[in-house]
């Protein structure tokens, strides 16, 4: 698959959960009875821009096992509310402090900082409700998915290697503990979507534990490509203030060993991906695609 048609298929995609999305904060369903402040600062948070990477790897990978994309679209969602309530309480002033995201100015600013970790907190809950009242998925799935998020969300995951990074702008960190930090930070939930894909078709054991190594190189990829763009791009590009990891003293591979060590690094975990993959051959061409998708980015 080229670029150009991968690209195409990963907007398809995210047109089809920005739809799921909108229906669903649009104060309908599980969100019925919210207050209007609540529900619009949700919106701001979840809707209108983003590449939806995280649920394109959920409904692809249940692919490679032969589940539709219906039968993994909530879970899907369910990953993409917990990705965007990280991002809203990632901006808030406490934490990474910025003023905008995607192009537009971040939930608490353009509400206030109580909604935005109120918005943050209901996005976060709305995933759990999403995954257990996903009717066409098992039981068995649906109870894997869920200690899954908890799991990749939580302390020993996503807020640990948040508190992590937190924490290291105060001091040096070895190249082990950055990996360590980001595999947290970042990798944990593109490990879960890449994991949940097999779990929502009810695959193996073998197989989920192969997709969830896949993930985890993928992970690293995007850190360390999301790493190189916050030194490499304009702010214009990259919808979101750039330059501001070295600013605050975050500490991230490229800082540590250059550019080109990590361009060269982001080249080995693409090849390691696609050993992976490597026993389902043909059928894991799109998964692979968005490996190299991942590492080459310029945005």
């Amino acid at each position: 698959m080229d670029g150009d048609g991968f690209e195409a298929l990963l907007a398809s995609t995210a047109a089809r959960v920005e739809a799921r999305l909108a229906a669903i904060l649009d104060g309908e369903g599980p969100l019925a009875g919210a207050p209007e402040r609540v529900r619009a600062a949700m919106a701001h948070g979840a809707l209108g821009g983003g590449k939806r990477l995280r649920p394109f790897l959920v409904i692809e990978a249940a692919a490679l096992f032969g589940a539709t994309a219906d039968d993994a679209l909530d879970a899907a969602v369910a990953l993409e509310c917990v990705h965007c309530y990280s991002l809203v309480h990632d901006d808030l002033p406490a934490m990474d402090d910025d003023a905008m995201r995607r192009g537009k100015p971040t939930v608490h600013k353009a509400f206030d900082e109580a909604t935005a970790i109120l918005a943050g907190d209901a996005l976060l809950t709305l995933a759990f409700g999403l995954i257990a009242g996903a009717e066409r998925l098992s039981l068995a799935a649906r109870s894997s998915l869920v200690l899954m998020l908890a799991r990749d969300a939580g302390a020993g995951g996503m807020v640990g290697g948040q508190a992590l990074d937190l924490a290291a702008e105060s001091r040096d960190l070895t190249e082990d503990e950055i990996a360590k930090m980001q595999a947290m930070k970042t990798g944990a939930l593109i490990a879960f979507a890449c994991e949940a894909g097999p779990v929502v078709a009810d695959a193996d054991t073998a197989d989920r534990q192969r997709l969830r190594r896949f993930g985890e190189l993928v992970g690293l990829a995007f850190q360390l490509a999301d790493d190189l763009l916050d030194e490499t791009a304009d702010a214009a590009t990259l919808g979101k203030a750039a330059g501001k990891d070295r600013e605050r003293g975050k500490k991230t591979l490229p800082a540590l060993n250059g550019h080109e060590w990590t361009r060269r690094r982001l080249d080995d975990l693409v090849a390691e991906a696609e050993a992976e993959l490597s026993v389902y051959g043909e059928r894991g061409r799109t998964l692979l695609a968005a490996a190299r998708f991942v590492a080459h980015r310029q945005h």
